[in-house]
């Protein structure tokens, strides 16, 4: 049932989503390129970004529950959530373009370095985007608005992942000017200063309306004790896990598979496919000039070639995402949420493995699965986060207690958990296959560098199929706890 009370205008909508727009700045940069950030660029080994992935995660498991249970005791003019999206957007920003700086300074205290911008990085991630998510679940309690909410909200994410995938690095060779590390660092000063701008807008765009029952008594154990006992968040957050493995280790393996394993002459003739070749002298049309600001031109000797190319094939596979994004409304109000989800993960699952079948020139077929890829998985984007928020209403239903901060703060811990998993297994994958960085690699190298991308990034997808079967919130129970939930509200909600 569909209250009117708790529609949201599409100003508010399209301010809140711009707070994932900034988030995916950070989080499409920790998929794609971080991973090689730290071998190629910081001059890490392999192994030693590994286990830089996984050590962290440990103090993520002690962090990140406190944000949840801070953030559900805040009490501001504000909210409860709100006032953290504000709180940290400055230090958001500038730690995300020191995480892409590169010190002058090597060995010990680089590495240091690594795990000091890295740590904060994480911190100040869930530090913000805890509360952000937690604020889907509370400024309307209509099942259906919340899924055009998340809708808008990854529509935004798409459109800044967009920008990530397709402009880093030809912004990073062009800023750069041969100073590869100069151009990181100027790239993601950019983005930084739009994680702080994103993500006031979302402050000040959004509204708290759906409140915790004021007699509600607070306590921690009660909040652990409660989301382990509810069987649709231990799935989701199983679920969550293995979604961001994948999604870790298969971005992380993709560049490395466009820069080492795809042959160069089939990227070049590709490339050029698009009018995007050298550019003779004197040429004076606005759109190459345009393009050779942003780095889309080729150089005359075709370096730049698998850089280009990987950037148009996340160009193409984010605007075949944002239509996926966008059917998914239509999708779960027709069919359910789980059952999109569920479907949606399984055809992707087996695209992610088919791409081991395409030959080193096999540049097009490989271009036509990357557009099947996210057509099967773009729909269940926003359902992830729209899910989550049924499960805190699944959880108060059940329980009597609402804990939004908590069951979101327990879901991004799982989310940086598999983030962190599939950037070690992506980096411990080309250690064991004798990965060496900026040289020609050895035909096992490859070998590993394919089947990290496709083989063992499709895995963890597979594992996430099987969550699906244990999440109970079908689309007639979802509507019937939204409904049930809407009147006990009535009591105390606001004026």
């Amino acid at each position: 049932m569909t209250n009117p009370s708790q529609r949201l205008s599409f100003r508010e909508k399209a301010g809140y989503a711009l707070g994932d727009a900034a988030t995916n700045f950070f989080f499409q940069a920790m998929i794609w390129y971080q991973a090689r950030f730290y071998t190629d660029v910081m001059g890490l080994s392999s192994a030693a970004a590994a286990w830089l992935f996984l050590i962290v995660r440990g103090w993520d498991a002690v962090f990140d529950p406190i944000v949840g249970t801070l953030a559900d005791r805040t009490n501001t003019r504000w909210g409860k959530f709100r006032p953290w999206v504000l709180w940290t957007a400055v230090p958001y920003g500038l730690v995300l373009w020191s995480a892409y700086t590169v010190p002058g300074f090597a060995g010990t205290p680089k590495m240091i370095y690594a795990y000091v911008t890295y740590v904060l990085l994480m911190m100040v991630y869930s530090a913000n985007n805890t509360p952000y998510s937690a604020l889907n679940g509370v400024m309307t309690g209509d099942v259906n608005e919340r899924t055009s909410l998340s809708q808008f909200r990854f529509v935004a994410a798409m459109s800044a992942q967009l920008v990530v995938q397709g402009f880093t690095l030809p912004l990073v060779d062009k800023l750069g000017g041969g100073n590869v590390a100069k151009g990181w660092s100027m790239t993601f000063a950019i983005f930084g200063g739009l994680v702080i701008l994103f993500s006031l807008i979302a402050f000040l765009a959004s509204r708290e309306r759906i409140k915790p029952d004021p007699q509600q008594k607070v306590s921690f154990r009660q909040d652990v004790a409660g989301v382990f006992k509810c069987r649709p968040w231990v799935a989701m957050f199983l679920l969550t896990i293995f979604v961001f493995t994948t999604l870790a280790l298969r971005g992380s393996a993709m560049f490395y598979y466009f820069t080492y394993y795809v042959d160069k002459t089939a990227i070049l003739g590709f490339v050029r496919s698009f009018g995007l070749g050298t550019v003779a002298v004197g040429h004076t049309a606005w759109w190459t000039t345009l393009l050779d600001d942003f780095g889309f031109i080729l150089k005359p000797d075709g370096s730049n070639a698998s850089g280009v190319g990987f950037s148009l094939f996340n160009i193409a596979g984010t605007a075949v995402t944002i239509l996926g994004v966008l059917s998914s409304k239509w999708l779960s109000e027709r069919f359910g949420k789980k059952a999109v989800f569920g479907l949606g993960l399984a055809l992707t699952t087996v695209l992610t493995v088919a791409i081991v079948f395409v030959p080193t020139t096999g540049v097009w077929p490989l271009f036509v699965l990357s557009l099947l890829w996210p057509a099967a998985y773009g729909p269940t984007i926003p359902l992830l986060w729209a899910m989550i928020a049924d499960v805190a209403d699944y959880s108060e239903w059940q329980s009597g207690r609402r804990a939004t901060g908590f069951v979101y703060a327990g879901i991004v811990f799982a989310l940086k958990a598999g983030l962190g998993v599939g950037g070690a297994l992506a980096n411990g994958i080309l250690a064991a296959y004798g990965y060496v960085p900026n040289v020609v690699q050895s035909a096992h190298s490859l070998r590993g560098i394919q089947l990290g991308a496709t083989v063992y990034a499709g895995i963890p997808f597979a594992l996430g199929v099987l969550c699906m079967f244990f999440y109970p919130i079908s689309k007639e129970l979802n509507l019937r706890i939204g409904d049930e939930l809407a009147e006990r509200r009535k009591k105390f909600a606001a004026p």
